[in-house]
């Protein structure tokens, strides 16, 4: 099937001769002809009636006619389509992220998105590290938010920022006006920590074998709404990602003391997808909004006065 053919056809018909769909196509009339004669040709139908001085329709030309309109508008409707989808109107987003991410600095950055893409879906999927991973390599997941860099050539580690491990405390404690505490010092204090095969907490676990220091919690929780909480009322010491109490941190409720321990200051978030992803659409205005979030939490804290 000839598009040319269809195209000239179509454009005689519309302009009522051949002499006419050439001035209109700016080509030969005899051009118009030739590729018309050839569709024919291919078809094995005459298109047109012929002898007569204007251009009309057999049955044959009114089914093809009738096909090729079809296949414009389809046309314009899959243009229609993806420049929706360039202009994100409209999508459908998946990111995967760890229970510390959640956080009111978070939850900002996802009102913020939903509002200004109100036609996009954004599906939040919350789960540990190691099942991110898994999400975002079985591609269930646009993006993923995880602690701590993945060794996986398959995985391809679009931003990464320090977030080195604190003691938050709340602004009251007694350790609040150190600037630096050790593993004994916070063994004095009730602890509010996560169970021992969270991520953040086996960085721990090895800086407790370092300084042959154990810390035993008060209260295990895999909640960071639980770890806030607690501290807010300066019931225990807890060690969450500064980023789940962002905003508590800026407005000075609560404070973050350095861990005397270089493998504090290693620990890193990172924006994850699978190698050789491309992102278009609505998956691509969520990773643009969430790595200037992360340029967001790289910052020094504007801690308030207090």
């Amino acid at each position: 099937m000839s598009e040319t053919g269809l195209r000239y056809l179509f454009e005689a018909l519309n302009a009522g001769s051949m002499r006419a769909a050439s001035d209109r196509l700016n080509v030969a009339a005899s051009s118009i002809s030739r590729q018309i004669a050839q569709l024919e040709e291919s078809y094995g139908l005459a298109l047109i009636e012929k002898g007569r001085r204007g251009v009309r329709l057999t049955h044959a030309g009114e089914i093809v006619i009738a096909h090729y309109r079809n296949q414009v508008a389809d046309r314009e409707a899959l243009r229609a389509k993806l420049e929706e989808l360039r202009s994100v109107k409209s999508g459908h987003a998946v990111l995967a992220v760890g229970e510390g991410f959640l956080g009111s600095g978070f939850t900002d950055m996802i009102a913020s998105f939903t509002a200004a893409n109100p036609q996009i879906h954004l599906d939040l999927s919350v789960n540990s590290s190691q099942q991110i991973v898994r999400q975002v390599l079985d591609d269930e997941a646009h993006l993923g938010l995880v602690f701590q860099t993945p060794h996986d050539i398959k995985i391809h580690v679009r931003s990464v920022i320090a977030q080195p491990l604190m003691a938050i405390v709340a602004a009251g404690h007694p350790l609040a006006g150190q600037t630096s505490v050790s593993l004994a010092d916070l063994a004095r204090h009730p602890l509010c920590l996560s169970p021992r095969h969270f991520g953040l907490r086996q960085i721990l676990a090895g800086a407790e074998l370092r300084h042959n220091t154990y810390l035993e919690p008060v209260i295990t929780t895999n909640s960071i709404h639980m770890m806030r909480e607690t501290v807010r009322r300066g019931a225990a010491v807890t060690i969450p990602p500064q980023l789940s109490v962002w905003s508590e941190l800026e407005s000075g409720e609560l404070t973050s003391i350095a861990i005397a321990d270089d493998a504090m200051e290693d620990a890193t978030i990172s924006l994850i997808l699978r190698a050789g992803r491309q992102l278009e659409g609505a998956p691509a205005r969520l990773l643009k909004m969430v790595e200037a979030q992360l340029r967001q939490w790289n910052r020094p804290l504007r801690v308030a006065e207090v």
